[in-house]
């Protein structure tokens, strides 16, 4: 749920704020687990990483608005691409260097430069804070509704209509938790994607060795190092997915990219829900898994300009993270109780496995149906935006010669200072395109859309609540029986 609220924070505080905010906590958190180290205490450790981790999901949900935000209508695969592979790069140096530095300096070395890390990033912050106005104005940036308040504030003691236009443009550039039930059948699609992506990615990446073991009756330590290899795709794939994605942004590429890694994941799948003795080796499927999986994650970001407004973004950024990770505790989890549905002492067999695998193929026929649902969607909202464009065309046309005879007149008669000079009015006055003069009709929503709309908000929240609960539940069994308890 962090990652939801992420979202919600970045679109009512603005990402400037919001980063903040996040890199403080983790730093809080960070410190709170060097202490509990220092000081022996498991519980301070513990506390820490509990802070730690309510700051490192919104963290990466603005990242990927400020992305957004600054290269929307130019190099946005790119830019994500790069930033999502520095992420993983990062995560691979931290991996690399921990031992290292604990053999050399001590076990205490890696909390040290962890906290360090964390205050340097808090310090940067602090500096695209100071520059981020500079950034914004350089860019041609969309502004944010904190940005237009801060804006109405500062025009507050020069001219109170102007202050007061602005606050209100400040306003409906801001998101309310119940406008998420509007977004139409796209969005809620796309959640339902969301959800089976965790479901079918994560979880095979965790369970891999140990079907690739079971499966081909290989040793531990070659399964698992066959296994390594699913996840070599990202680093070549996403700034290649990227260069596609900004290349084709007026064909629906990302929605064909899209199936080709659906049919690259199930194609894996029903290679190892074959029979071994047919397949023999499970190297087509990891090759395939490994392509298929290595640039997909990049799509579900960057498809989200596509499907909601502007200011819906760092919103729905949250909850496409949010309901990926449901999916994913959530198969992980029952997947680890089939796995475990055995007698104390026993491994999972054959059939068991192979019940996993069937799950893994029919989790992937549904997402590659969601898919085509949501390209469908896609296409109708891109006819009915077109035909929205047309009808405005026209009524520009139409007045456009009566709007400059009356313009001209008002001019010559009363000469008035206009509310904003020059750019200052089209950038803090002027909204999304489709929020202009006159708002385009597919953003309009049927009562039927938007009670399908409340009830897969309902579901959503259902899924998010299910799955802490049976991985709570899960995890408190398991630990009893481990102290003789059950």
């Amino acid at each position: 749920m962090d990652t939801s609220s992420g979202g919600i924070l970045a679109s009512r505080l603005g990402t400037t704020f919001t980063s903040i905010l996040a890199t403080g906590v983790i730093l809080l958190g960070q410190i709170f687990l060097l202490c509990g180290d220092i000081w022996g205490n498991m519980r301070f450790m513990t506390l820490g990483l509990f802070i730690f981790g309510l700051g490192v999901s919104p963290l990466a949900v603005v990242q990927e608005t400020i992305i957004v935000r600054f290269f929307k209508s130019h190099g946005l695969g790119v830019s994500m691409a790069f930033g999502l592979i520095a992420g993983k790069g990062a995560s691979f140096i931290a991996a690399r260097t921990t031992y290292p530095l604990t053999e050399r300096y001590g076990p205490r070395t890696p909390f040290y430069v962890a906290t360090f890390l964390a205050a340097l990033s808090v310090v940067i912050n602090l500096v695209y804070i100071s520059l981020s106005k500079w950034l914004i104005d350089g860019a041609g940036a969309e502004l944010e509704a904190s940005d237009i308040s801060e804006e109405a504030h500062r025009r507050s003691s020069i001219s109170m209509t102007e202050a007061q236009a602005l606050e209100k443009v400040a306003e409906k550039r801001k998101v309310h938790i119940r406008q998420i039930t509007k977004l139409g059948d796209l969005f809620w699609a796309y959640m339902g994607l969301n959800v089976l992506c965790g479901m079918i990615w994560s979880p095979f990446t965790h369970l891999a060795a140990n079907v690739i073991e079971k499966r081909f009756h290989m040793k531990e330590d070659d399964a698992a190092n066959t296994a390594s290899y699913l996840l070599a795709g990202p680093i070549i794939l996403y700034p290649l997915c990227g260069f596609l994605v900004d290349f084709g942004k007026h064909r629906p590429i990302v929605i064909q990219l899209l199936l080709l890694s659906s049919s690259l994941t199930m194609f894996a799948y029903v290679w190892f829900a074959l029979s071994p003795s047919w397949t023999k080796t499970p190297v087509p499927a990891i090759i395939s898994f490994a392509i298929g999986h290595g640039f997909s994650p990049l799509l579900l970001v960057v498809l989200v300009p596509k499907i909601v407004p502007s200011k819906y973004i760092s919103t729905a950024l949250g909850a496409h993270k949010c309901m990926e990770q449901t999916g994913s505790t959530l198969f992980e989890t029952l997947s680890g109780l089939l796995l475990d549905s055995k007698r104390p002492g026993e491994m999972a067999n054959e059939t068991t496995f192979q019940y996993l695998l069937n799950a893994f193929v029919s989790l992937n026929v549904l997402q590659c149906s969601t898919i085509l649902l949501l390209a469908c969607l896609q296409y109708r909202k891109d006819l009915a935006t077109k035909e929205s464009r047309s009808r405005r065309n026209s009524f520009r046309s139409f007045n456009s010669r009566s709007s400059s005879l009356r313009r001209r007149r008002s001019q010559s008669l009363n000469p008035e200072t206009p509310l904003l000079r020059g750019s200052d009015h089209s950038r803090y006055l002027s909204s999304d395109p489709i929020d202009s003069v006159i708002p385009p009709r597919p953003h309009h929503k049927s009562r039927s859309e938007v009670r399908r709309g409340r009830f897969m908000a309902f579901l959503c929240v259902v899924l998010v609540v299910s799955a802490w609960v049976v991985f709570m539940l899960t995890a408190w069994y398991k630990l009893g029986q481990r102290n003789g308890k059950h």
